[in-house]
């Protein structure tokens, strides 16, 4: 049985029997203390000197924790200003703000206060309590992705809020950093829901010191496995830290993509087609080993089998949602049925051929044939006027040139119905002369410009066998 000692207020001898009630306090060498505002029945050690009372109303708190000890409690840091920013609320992404914050590490939380916590106790103001954070089943990392400072660690706490804090000073951040991390190790140690360090059942208000009640006289509830409890904790983590996290996205689509095969693959296997619609010229040519692109013939053959007598042929625009449904069919299949139904409309098959000249990277008359052709038009007499037309024609690559070549013999073909279709040299001219040729600037005048193109593909039009030579070769 322990002994009791009494202790002579005037400087008398220790005598051994029983002493006054001696009032235990919290001090600031002991954080963890807290006592009853009324005297507990507590009988002091012997061999430690009586510490003195303090009176002040924030060391005699209304609820008893036990009796803990600074020693016994580690993860405890005095308040230090840091840099905190809250990215997510409930797994719900908020918009990152930084601000200078007041930090207290208590035994399971952390304290954001908006001062310090000595100019609370001073001013006394209302309204001033700290935001708490409750550490118990938190998640502790550094983090370089979440901002651009320097020295930022995250918490993610089990709710799925999340907390980015930050100090200049890599050493205060680390302390701080540590201290976090293994209140929130010890805390996960706790059981059946029991994280040390919080407040268990006591008494307010009475005589008498309560202690902890010991876990095995808690409640009896199903314990959850570890195994369980960790997989929980890891999709709290991870659902709240990527529905707030861009960068994670962006580093996942960045490996997906890296992963992706290259286009070169993807044509060798056969699931990606080169285009029709849109390539150059000499590269489709190429492509096809042919001078001709097999497209502009299928289209010259179907219009000569059956519109040639079709009024305002090349002048009347076809239904555009099936010329583009006819392009998406060329530029994704090798074999294309020009007689199928779908495209009985003759109007489509010209509007298709239209689009196709009109969408190649670089016109049938090149680039750098375009003022060339203008001052030949400008040619003032008639026979060298001819000439010149011819020998620019002749210039040309010879993809363009035999192109050329069977598009402007089929429209001579569509003059010898002009009775029927109602197409002049004038009307094909208007149609095709922007069509077929455009400056690679838009610099100069446009309507001027448009006259010239109009009067190129008329010209060449009336002197088509001049130019190119008799029908059939």
């Amino acid at each position: 049985m322990q002994s009791y000692t009494k202790h002579n207020p005037v400087g008398g001898s220790a005598l051994q029997g029983p002493g006054p009630v001696q009032l235990r306090i919290k001090t600031n060498a002991s954080p963890g203390e807290r006592l009853s505002q009324t005297k507990s029945m507590v009988i002091p050690d012997p061999g430690q000197p009586q510490k003195p009372i303090s009176r002040h109303r924030r060391n005699q708190s209304q609820h008893n924790l036990g009796d803990n000890s600074a020693a016994d409690q580690p993860n405890v840091l005095k308040g230090e200003y840091l840099n905190k920013a809250k990215i997510a609320d409930g797994g719900k992404k908020q918009r990152k703000n930084w601000t200078s914050t007041w930090v207290v590490l208590d035994v399971n939380q952390l304290l954001f206060y908006k001062e310090s916590k000595q100019e609370t106790l001073s001013n006394l103001k209302s309204g001033c309590k700290p935001e708490g954070v409750d550490l118990c089943g938190a998640h502790v990392e550094w983090t370089t992705d979440k901002s651009s400072r320097k020295n930022v660690f995250q918490i993610t706490t089990s709710s799925g809020n999340e907390f980015l804090l930050q100090a200049d000073n890599y050493s205060t951040i680390c302390k701080w950093h540590d201290a976090i991390k293994k209140a929130v190790d010890s805390l996960g140690k706790g059981k059946a829901g029991f994280c040390p360090g919080k407040p268990t059942l006591r008494k307010s208000n009475s005589t008498e010191f309560l202690p902890s009640r010991r876990v095995s006289e808690a409640p009896v509830t199903k314990e959850p496995k570890p195994e369980n409890r960790r997989s929980l904790i890891f999709k709290l983590h991870y659902s709240a830290s990527d529905s707030a996290d861009k960068n994670g996205v962006k580093n996942r689509l960045k490996k997906f993509i890296s992963r992706r095969p290259s286009m070169k693959t993807l044509q060798e296997k056969g699931l990606i087609k080169d285009r029709v619609f849109g390539c150059h010229l000499l590269t489709l040519c190429e492509r096809e080993g042919t001078t001709i692109p097999s497209f502009v013939k299928k289209c010259v053959e179907a219009v000569e089998k059956r519109g040639m007598e079709a009024d305002g042929i090349y002048r009347v625009s076809g239904n555009l949602a099936t010329i583009q449904k006819l392009r998406f069919l060329v530029d994704q299949e090798d074999e294309l049925d020009l007689d199928d139904c779908q495209w009985e409309d003759v109007h489509v098959i010209t509007g298709a051929l239209k689009m196709f000249f009109r969408e190649l990277p670089e016109p049938l008359f090149p680039f750098r044939f375009f003022e060339p052709f203008i001052e030949a038009i400008k040619t003032k007499d008639y026979k060298q006027r001819v000439q010149a037309v011819k020998k620019l024609v002749h210039q040309l690559p010879k993809p363009n040139h035999e192109t050329m070549k069977i598009l402007f013999r089929h429209l001579q073909k569509i003059l010898t119905m002009s009775l029927k279709n109602l197409m002049s040299t004038q009307g094909i001219g208007i149609v095709f002369g922007p069509t077929l040729m455009w400056p690679e600037l838009d610099s100069g005048n446009m309507a001027v410009n448009m006259v010239y193109q109009n009067q190129i593909v008329e010209f060449i039009l009336i002197e088509c066998a001049e130019i190119f030579g008799p029908a059939g070769k």
